[in-house]
């Protein structure tokens, strides 16, 4: 089981688009990277999606590959996976993080999502999101109200366990 990314974290972008990736999300990179070496950059992809979305999410190139081996399973022609297909290969590309630990967002990326001086990285376990750090704060209100509506002291892992008790246990 490939490991998850875990955590979140302001960055800086210089004026030429450069980013430092934190280093616990270079080594998940690297890791995911099947061609990688220390000496090599590591290759990532970057989907940017529909023109409404005002994030971009980053992937392990094995991450991007188990969603493409899930994309191949639905039937050919289906309004699914021409959708899937659209979103992880159509707006998407592949990107590569320097030796040095930092990645070059094309300016047309930045654009989209209001890049300027600083982003900010959040984990969803198999991939990160990537924020203008005020487009973050307002997106992230909605989940907010969600969480509201439960009692302070609620533990959310318990939604954990409807998932597993439908699972067979094998004893």
């Amino acid at each position: 089981m490939a490991r998850k990314f875990r955590g979140s974290e302001d960055v800086k972008v210089d004026g030429k688009g450069r980013m430092s990736i934190p280093a616990r999300f270079r080594r998940i990179f690297e890791a995911g990277d099947p061609d990688w070496k220390p000496s090599e950059r590591t290759r990532m992809i970057v989907v940017y999606g529909p023109k409404d979305w005002q994030k971009l999410e980053f992937y392990t190139v094995e991450a991007a590959d188990r969603i493409d081996e899930e994309i191949d399973q639905l039937p050919r022609g289906s309004k699914q996976r021409l959708w899937l297909e659209t979103l992880m290969n159509g707006m998407a590309t592949e990107a590569e993080i320097d030796t040095d630990g930092r990645l070059v967002l094309p300016q047309k990326l930045r654009d989209k999502i209001g890049l300027e001086d600083a982003a900010f990285f959040t984990s969803k376990g198999d991939f990160v999101e990537v924020w203008n750090p005020d487009a973050y704060s307002e997106a992230s209100e909605s989940l907010q109200d969600y969480m509201s509506q439960f009692p302070p002291d609620f533990d959310p892992r318990s939604f954990l366990s409807a998932a597993s008790a439908a699972e067979p246990h094998e004893g």
